[in-house]
């Protein structure tokens, strides 16, 4: 009898703990599927991309640019209008891949821009006078490079009516040089080759289009209904 009492006891104590274990592995699991991912993870995002549109809505566009490229130039009104249109629904969010002698420059002048409040205006303004400072279709790499127009650049801060000193100085400064180069090594991550280069919601845009773009933004919205 007492060898039974023994066993009994035996059973319930290896079913405590098993419910024990089992359910803190339970909260570890949900909660550990309620955490989110750090946003400084993501290769798509990175927490100081510029955006345009609500940080709510439920389609995130993000678009790898390069200020010299002349698809991203022609494109720039067409995703504003898109943006108008779906107002609430996308959100944009830009990344570099320069693959021009001037790129880097120009989006180093749009984040320095940034700074004082100008980011989009700066961004207008470069592509709509690229004729005057793009330097054609060789990489930054190139052996022979034209020196980056920044005498251009901070007349065009002027008609911004910007602090052109404080423009020079975040310049000289670097301060943007590595956000610039670490974009271009995410796209490169992602397998982006050329601009502009679209992801939807984390979905590349396999043909460049206003109305493959707007296609797909509708997938994702059909998605989430």
């Amino acid at each position: 009898m007492q060898k039974q009492i023994k066993i009994m006891v035996l059973i319930v104590a290896v079913v405590l703990v098993a419910a024990f274990m089992g359910a803190s592995y339970y909260r570890e699991s949900v909660q550990s599927e309620r955490k989110p991912s750090a946003s400084g993870d993501n290769p798509l995002v990175r927490p100081d991309s510029p955006t345009l549109g609500s940080a709510d809505a439920p389609v995130t566009i993000v678009e790898f640019l390069d200020p010299e490229c002349e698809s991203c130039r022609e494109f720039s009104p067409r995703i504003k209008r898109i943006l108008k249109e779906y107002d609430g629904k996308i959100r944009l969010v830009v990344r570099y891949m320069p693959l021009h002698q001037n790129s880097v420059a120009a989006a180093i002048v749009t984040e320095a821009a940034g700074e004082q409040g100008k980011y989009w205006e700066m961004q207008e303004l470069l592509f709509r006078r690229q004729s005057e400072w793009g330097a054609g279709h060789g990489p930054p790499s190139a052996s022979v490079q034209h020196a980056p127009p920044l005498a251009l650049f901070e007349s065009y801060a002027v008609e911004l009516g910007l602090d052109v000193g404080k423009l020079r100085n975040s310049i000289t400064q670097n301060r943007h040089a590595l956000k610039v180069e670490r974009d271009r090594r995410d796209g490169q991550s992602l397998g982006v080759t050329k601009t502009p280069t679209f992801f939807v919601n984390g979905r590349r845009l396999a043909r460049f289009s206003e109305e493959d773009l707007k296609s797909l933004i509708n997938e994702e919205l059909g998605n989430l209904r």
